[in-house]
C-alpha cells in the first residue's frame, strides 16, 4: 500500500514506485489518495470527499476506492477516475472531513483489511519534512494530516520523498539533513507505464519528476507566481526519511494529530503557518470567477508565447509546464489542453515530455 502524502501528482508517482520497487506484477497496489486537484481541475476550493462522487465502491466501513466509472458531481472536477482507468492500481480515497483522527481510521481499517506487506508513505518534492515556518512553504496541509495519520497507525510506515525540491516549496539543499541516503533513482523505464496520464495530468512536480527520470536538465519555471525550480540529477532520486522525526520536526503535523475536522485542522494551519491553502484556493477560485473568459486565438496565442519565451530566457529559464504557460497566457484551467494541443501541433521540436522547452533564441 501507498499513500500519496498530497495527492494529485503524488498519486502519479506513486505508480512510478510500484514499479520501480516491485515491477508492476503480483497484486495490484492500493494507491491511497486524496481527490485534491486545485483549481485547473477543479474549481471547488478544498479536497473532495465521497459524497462528492457517484459510482465509488466500498472497500471498508470508512474507505471507498475509485473507479473509471465513478463521477465528480459538478460543479466538482477530479483526476482520479481516469487515473483509475489508465492504470492498474487499485485507488482508494482519503477523506479528511474528519481530520487526523479520521484518516487515522481509514488507514487502519485499510491495514485490518488488505494486510499489506509494506506501507509506504510517498511525498514527492519534500515539504513533507517542513517545519512550518519556511518562508516558500505553499501548500502543508494536506502532507501534515497524512504524516499525522501514519504516525499513530499500529504498523511500520516508511517515509519515501522523491524529487527533493521539484514542489517547489523546500529547496532540496535545505532538505538534504532531513533525509536518509538514495533508495533508488527513477529511470525513464519507470515514467513508460505512466507517459500517456503525463499527457493530460496536470502535476508539475510529478512532471519535473518524470522529465527527471528521462535524463531533462535545466530550470524550469512553474506555478501562477513562476517558481524557477532545478532539474539536475538530484530530481529523479527517491530518499527514505525518518517517520518519527519528520513528525517532531512538523509543527503542524503535530498540532493535528487529534484533530477531528478538516475545518479545525485548518485553523491550525493559520495559526502555525500563518496561512491556509485552501484560503488562498477560495480566493483565487473568486478571482477567477470574476474574470471574463479569454478566447484562445491560435496566431495572438502564439504571440503571446513568444514574449512569455523571452522574458523566461532573460530570467534563465529552460523549462516551463503547460500549467504555467497557461496561467502566463491569462487562460483557464478548461482551455490547458487546448494550449498544448496548439503548441504540439506548430512547435513540436520544444516538447520535452512532458514539459515545454524554452529555446535559447527566439523561434
Amino acid at each position: 500500500m501507498i499513500v500519496a502524502a498530497g495527492g494529485g501528482g503524488d498519486a502519479v508517482a506513486a505508480a512510478m514506485l510500484d514499479l520501480a520497487l516491485h515491477g508492476g506484477g503480483g497484486s495490484p497496489t492500493v494507491i491511497l489518495t486524496y481527490a485534491w486537484d486545485r483549481l485547473l481541475i477543479d474549481p471547488v476550493p478544498g479536497p473532495r470527499g465521497p459524497a462528492n462522487f457517484t459510482g465509488l465502491r466500498p472497500l471498508t466501513p470508512s474507505v471507498w476506492t475509485v473507479s473509471a466509472e465513478a463521477k465528480p458531481i459538478a460543479p466538482a472536477g477530479s483526476t482520479l477516475p481516469r487515473l483509475a482507468g489508465e492504470l492498474p492500481h487499485t485507488f482508494a480515497l482519503i477523506d479528511p472531513a474528519q481530520g487526523a483522527e479520521g484518516i487515522t481510521r481509514q488507514l487502519e481499517e485499510l491495514i485490518q483489511h488488505l494486510a499489506p506487506e509494506s506501507i509506504d508513505l510517498l511525498d514527492v518534492g519534500g515539504d513533507i519534512l517542513a517545519r512550518g515556518d519556511e518562508p516558500t512553504l505553499r501548500s502543508p496541509l494536506a502532507d501534515a494530516l497524512t504524516l499525522a495519520a501514519c504516525c499513530q497507525v499500529n504498523a511500520p510506515v516508511r517515509l519515501l520523498v522523491a524529487g527533493p525540491g521539484l514542489d517547489g516549496e523546500i529547496p532540496a539543499e535545505d532538505l538534504h539533513d532531513r533525509m536518509g541516503p538514495v533508495l533508488l533513482t527513477f529511470t525513464a523505464e519507470h515514467v513508460e507505464p505512466v507517459s500517456s496520464v503525463l499527457e493530460w495530468h496536470p502535476s508539475e512536480a510529478t512532471a519535473m519528476l518524470a522529465a527527471t527520470a528521462r535524463g531533462v536538465r535545466g530550470l524550469c519555471e512553474v506555478r501562477d507566481a513562476g517558481l524557477p525550480v532545478p532539474l539536475s540529477d538530484e530530481g529523479p532520486t527517491v530518499h527514505e526519511a525518518d517517520l518519527d522525526d519528520a513528525l517532531t520536526r512538523n509543527e503542524l503535523a503535530r498540532a493535528i494529530l487529534t484533530t477531528e475536522s478538516l475545518e479545525e485542522a485548518e485553523q491550525y494551519s493559520r495559526e502555525i503557518c500563518g496561512y491556509s491553502e485552501i484560503d488562498y484556493e477560495r480566493n483565487k477560485a473568486s478571482w477567477l470567477g470574476s474574470r471574463p473568459e479569454q478566447k484562445l486565438d491560435p496566431e495572438h496565442t502564439l504571440r503571446q508565447l513568444d514574449q512569455f519565451e523571452a522574458d523566461a530566457r532573460s530570467r534563465g529559464i529552460t523549462h516551463t509546464t503547460f500549467r504555467r504557460m497557461t496561467e502566463a497566457l491569462g487562460l483557464n484551467g478548461k482551455q490547458r489542453q487546448d494550449l498544448r494541443s496548439l503548441l504540439l501541433s506548430s512547435r513540436p521540436e520544444q516538447y520535452q515530455a512532458p514539459l515545454w522547452q524554452v529555446p535559447a533564441e527566439a523561434v
